[in-house]
């Protein structure tokens, strides 16, 4: 596989210095903790959110995609302006995909549901078996690149969980996590060495490392924890992501867009020992940029020495969804009201897991 060698040599440069896995089983929670917690919880927002669960043996199984993947860009023109309503056509096989194996794995976390856990590892595997995710090129379509990177956090994240499942099929699970970490190296492919991304190479970083944790891939690992210093030492001294204030209208929306996959990251990172909170560069840390966005929430002006344009500001349930682990892990004291306030309320992404407020709320 010629993808495997180009990431191999693009991740050479760290292997040497690089924390190991020692924990596959280990997701970006305590599965059997928070499954405890929750099933004696009577805390009312996690009953309310357990209570809304989706769940996958109630949804219709979804059929691989067709391949090759194409998929219209994202905006009609650019990289802000008005939405090609086409893209979203063209991604609702992804998102069904994504919304039922994630209700699987939350329905197992808040009600040890076995059979909601093999039917989110059963979708997983019918990809597996039909090769999804893996016949596509930036070049003819990037949004096609887009897409795979967040259908492949969400399966990571997903099994990162599942593996927990000492009921699952085990033939099932090594097909899966074979076509996961196949699929993960060729994403990382098309990526040039030495170039630093934005949201979308910090979203690849999210896929490479639950996936790899449940694979043993260290070079996955290894590609993540340095994708995440690389997204530290970006940050400016008022704590913003500058590639994502070049976003025009959407600037404000595109900071919270960058932290989305870091957070998690730097969980999965944690169950390996490896505390990435603690990463500092120039001074700043992430929550630097996390005390900047919400800020930012409160008031929009603060992104005028960046953007001039007004600020789209329609922040809803997957924007606020990953600062629900990071105030499970700290707290809330000395976060922006915004923030607190936002989290007070059920949050969902299914690019990072589904209800995070089952996973990790308090």
């Amino acid at each position: 596989m010629l993808y495997r060698t180009a990431v191999t040599l693009l991740l050479a440069s760290s292997l040497a210095t690089a924390q190991k896995i020692t924990k596959p089983q280990a997701s970006y929670i305590d599965v059997p903790a928070r499954q405890a917690a929750l099933a004696t919880t009577t805390n009312p927002l996690l009953l309310d959110a357990i209570h809304h669960l989706h769940s996958c043996i109630a949804t219709p199984a979804v059929p691989a995609p067709p391949a090759p993947i194409e998929i219209p860009h994202h905006y009609i023109s650019g990289s802000n302006g008005p939405i090609n309503p086409a893209e979203a056509v063209a991604t609702r096989i992804y998102s069904d995909f994504e919304r039922r194996i994630t209700s699987g794995m939350n329905q197992y976390v808040a009600t040890g549901s076995h059979a909601e856990a093999t039917c989110a590892l059963a979708q997983l595997d019918a990809w597996a078996q039909a090769r999804a995710l893996l016949d596509y090129d930036p070049k003819d379509s990037q949004q096609a690149w887009y897409q795979v990177e967040w259908t492949l956090a969400s399966s990571g994240t997903t099994l990162s969980v599942l593996v927990n499942d000492p009921a699952l099929d085990p033939t099932q699970q090594k097909r899966v996590i074979a076509w996961l970490d196949e699929a993960t190296h060729k994403l990382l492919s098309f990526e040039k060495p030495g170039e630093l991304g934005n949201n979308h190479h910090y979203y690849r970083a999210l896929a490479a490392i639950s996936i790899g944790i449940v694979a043993s891939d260290n070079s996955l690992f290894h590609f993540a924890i340095d994708t995440y210093k690389q997204a530290i030492d970006e940050i400016d001294p008022n704590g913003a992501f500058p590639r994502e204030m070049a976003r025009h209208e959407y600037a404000a929306h595109y900071q919270g867009f960058a932290l989305q996959p870091l957070i998690p990251l730097a969980e999965f990172a944690e169950r390996q020992g490896v505390d990435l909170y603690a990463y500092k560069s120039h001074n700043r840390t992430l929550r630097d940029a996390i005390l900047f966005f919400g800020r930012v929430m409160a008031d929009p002006t603060l992104i005028k020495p960046y953007a001039s344009e007004p600020q789209h500001m329609d922040f809803g349930s997957s924007d606020l969804a990953p600062f629900v682990f990071y105030a499970a892990r700290f707290g809330t004291d000395g976060l922006p009201p915004a923030l607190v306030q936002g989290i007070q309320h059920p949050t969902e992404a299914t690019r990072i897991g589904g209800s995070t407020t089952v996973l990790a709320g308090k």
